[in-house]
């Protein structure tokens, strides 16, 4: 079994502690809104990453939005997702196993990005402040 590496960013790191140590009665928010944490494997080093998330739901499914605040790169865990489809994600006190995709169609890419804004408004202001296309990715029950 790999080993979790937890993210070098303290603020990103403690949270996550705080939410999964308290079995996702505490940390659940950020800025007041609700995000998740999403566990999946690092595709260069095979380690158990964990990364803190907005919430969007979609049904029975989430939307993953790769905004990094606008920042002019991808975060890394795009990468990991692209590389194993395989999540975990804590929503509160509930763990789903999920299978993730990478949303590459038009209209369905418009249908969650408009989720994503009315869950969390800045990601507008994010997808206006980068050159890059946002990677967006729909989790879905394995």
């Amino acid at each position: 079994m790999a080993d979790y590496v937890p993210t070098p960013v303290k603020w990103v790191r403690e949270q996550i502690e705080l939410y999964e140590s308290s079995g996702g009665t505490q940390g659940t928010e950020l800025g007041g809104r609700p995000v998740i944490v999403v566990t999946h494997n690092g595709n260069r080093t095979g380690a158990i990453r964990k990364t803190a998330l907005m919430r969007v739901k979609d049904g029975d499914s989430y939307v993953l939005v790769a905004s990094q605040g606008g920042a002019p790169k991808n975060p890394v865990w795009v990468y990991n997702l692209r590389a194993d489809a395989d999540v975990e994600i804590r929503d509160m006190t509930e763990v789903h196993r999920m299978r993730v995709r990478e949303v590459d169609d038009a209209e369905e890419r418009a249908r969650v990005w408009a989720l994503a804004v009315a869950a969390f408004p800045p990601y507008e202001d994010y997808k206006n402040k980068t050159s890059r296309t946002i990677p967006v990715f729909i989790a879905e029950p394995a």
